[in-house]
């Protein structure tokens, strides 16, 4: 049984780069990869600009978001110990999605590309330390749950008041197109600038592996191991709002991944929540490109937004396990 949950693994790093290759060729237009790579070191063409200026970017950027919420995701199910839990139940989404969302209401996105990405990633600092403030010294996971809740249901709120009241048609739609969730004109600045925030929090969560074990055991038994105090669930929420945020800057909200791959890979890896990070981020980068050239190969009058195409991939999964879990008498 180890053998072949060491074979799956290996046959997802596999796939990842076939995958990217198989990015690299989709698109409206068709491009000869080996004379595109040849133009980029004998000189500009059409084919070389594509390719370095539009897919690779986007495709890089797929993996490094993908990466992100799933990690994120294997890391919050293992904080709470809820496979039901991911980023957005604390408010992480929500808040990068607000601060996105005003300066979209204000007009002011398009003065600078900078200020977008960088306000949503303050925005899930900002609602993290609030879902912390408000669940109080000592909280346990259910009184997470519950801040995460309230504060969610409160960024939610605020959301629709701004919807409600768009200042234009079009600011609603650049709103309502930015919460599906897309990839589409993403180039180097977005992935530069996600990169150093989705290290920091994957570090964050990789140094927080530990206590993510002893949890398993219940929150007594961590303390008694030394896993006592408020710094290491802080330091865990702080790594998850850093990946997470910086994906949801450059990309919107894309629901589903966080949830369904932790699920996927919790099997392979023993149930082991330190080995379940990087196996999520690995299958979370490769279900996110999957997904990605689904929407480039789309025909279309406009590009399919990637948010509803996880969505599409998720539902069907927790119908699949909610039915599994009735048969085998665990509901």
């Amino acid at each position: 049984m180890l053998n072949s949950n060491r074979i799956a693994l290996g046959l997802l790093g596999v796939a990842l780069p076939l995958a990217l290759l198989a990015a690299l060729v989709s698109g409206p237009v068709s491009i000869d990869l080996a004379a595109a790579l040849r133009d980029s070191w004998r000189g500009e063409s059409s084919e070389a600009v594509i390719l370095w200026q539009l897919r690779l970017p986007r495709a890089l950027l797929a993996i490094l978001v993908g990466a992100a919420l799933g990690m994120g995701g294997a890391a919050m199910q293992g904080l709470l110990r809820n496979p039901l839990a991911e980023p957005a139940l604390l408010g992480v989404s929500s808040g990068a999605a607000l601060a996105a969302i005003l300066l979209l209401y204000y007009g002011l996105a398009w003065q600078s590309g900078w200020w977008l990405p960088l306000l949503a990633i303050g925005g899930a600092f900002v609602a993290v330390l609030s879902v912390w403030a408000l669940a109080g010294r000592g909280a346990s996971a259910s009184r997470l749950v519950l801040a995460g809740v309230a504060i969610n249901a409160f960024l939610s709120a605020l959301m629709a008041l701004a919807l409600n009241y768009a200042p234009s048609m079009f600011a609603m739609q650049e709103i309502v197109f930015w919460l599906l969730g897309s990839l589409a004109n993403r180039g180097w600045d977005q992935l530069l600038l996600a990169l150093p925030f989705i290290i920091a929090g994957g570090l964050l969560l990789f140094a927080s592996r530990n206590y993510l074990r002893a949890l398993t055991l219940g929150e007594a038994s961590a303390a008694s191991l030394g896993f006592g105090g408020r710094r290491h669930p802080l330091l865990l929420l702080l790594g998850i709002a850093a990946a997470v945020g910086a994906a949801v800057a450059v990309a919107g909200t894309i629901g589903f991944i966080g949830l369904v791959v932790p699920h996927l890979m919790r099997p392979l890896v023993g149930q082991d929540p330190a080995r379940l990070l990087w196996a999520s981020a690995l299958c979370g980068a490769l279900l996110l490109l999957l997904a990605d050239i689904f929407v480039l190969n789309f025909v279309g009058a406009q590009e399919l937004r990637i948010g509803a195409v996880t969505a599409f991939i998720g539902a069907p999964f927790f119908f699949w396990l909610i039915v599994s879990a009735r048969r085998g008498g665990a509901l």
